[in-house]
């Protein structure tokens, strides 16, 4: 197991951001991920942060599929990596109904289809791969060719079990958020895995929030208060059943420093 760091939400400055970067990298952690939330493009502020450090991964979690052609994402993401040394991990994800339709105004009807579409234009371009795609829900003609850049590891936002079909199928891996241990092991791994039967053994990144206190209840409280809504999600509200958590509360690792570790 390797640990990162998720950072930038708040960030009021590219500096700042580099700078939490930084912070990773002289720690020894492994990695660094920034979200595609309202707010900072993930890629730009990464590509900004990673000519300045090296030494450390770099990923999105996530990039959100609809509002990003396959062959535009392709296009960014191998800039990217051309920019930053090859060490990008592109994580990507449908988001959810209430982004999609209420602030994109596209349909979320069959969002794994709309996945499985994405991926099969999306994966072979990141590889230098000409495509001609005709699907139900996009359309994909062209090549994407960037000199020295790698293909990035490409992750997806992945809880249902239709969508870690299509992971375990199209990408290398997955990234779960509110997720606990046991919904990873009992729930995620085993899908994930199944469905990618024949190829590499799929990655699976944990999101979760850490906190070091003296103070578990009061914190506790705090994460259901600022997060609680996202448990109308139905995906969020399934895992969290499936990792027997009453709320995300308890899908957090919180504690001192005994019990954290």
């Amino acid at each position: 197991m390797r640990i990162g760091i998720w950072i930038g939400a708040q960030a009021t400055s590219l500096q700042q951001i580099t700078s939490q970067v930084a912070a990773g990298a002289r720690a020894g952690l492994a990695s660094a991920w920034l979200g595609g939330n309202d707010g900072w493009d993930a890629l730009t502020a990464l590509t900004v942060a990673g000519t300045h450090v090296p030494g450390i991964d770099l990923g999105t979690a996530i990039v959100v599929t609809y509002p990003r052609h396959p062959l535009v994402l392709a296009s960014q993401a191998l800039s990217v990596q051309a920019a930053v040394g090859n060490r990008l991990t592109l994580g990507i994800g449908v988001s959810n109904k209430f982004v999609i339709e209420g602030q994109y105004g596209y349909s979320f009807d069959r969002p794994a289809r709309h996945l499985r579409e994405y991926l099969s234009a999306l994966s072979p371009l990141l590889h230098g791969e000409a495509v001609s795609y005709q699907g139900e829900t996009l359309t994909a003609a062209g090549t994407v060719t960037v000199p020295d850049a790698q293909p990035p590891s490409l992750l997806v936002a992945a809880l249902a079990p239709a969508m870690l079909q299509v992971a375990g199928r199209f990408a290398d891996g997955t990234i779960t958020n509110w997720a606990t241990p046991s919904a990873i092991a009992d729930h995620i791994a085993p899908a994930i895995t199944e469905a990618a039967a024949g190829r590499p053994a799929p990655r699976i990144v944990a999101a979760t929030f850490v906190c070091v206190t003296d103070h578990e209840s009061e914190r506790r409280q705090w994460v259901a208060s600022q997060f609680g809504r996202i448990e109308q999600v139905r995906a969020y509200r399934a895992i969290l059943d499936r990792g027997h958590a009453a709320g995300v509360q308890d899908a957090v690792i919180i504690g001192d420093e005994q019990s954290v570790e």
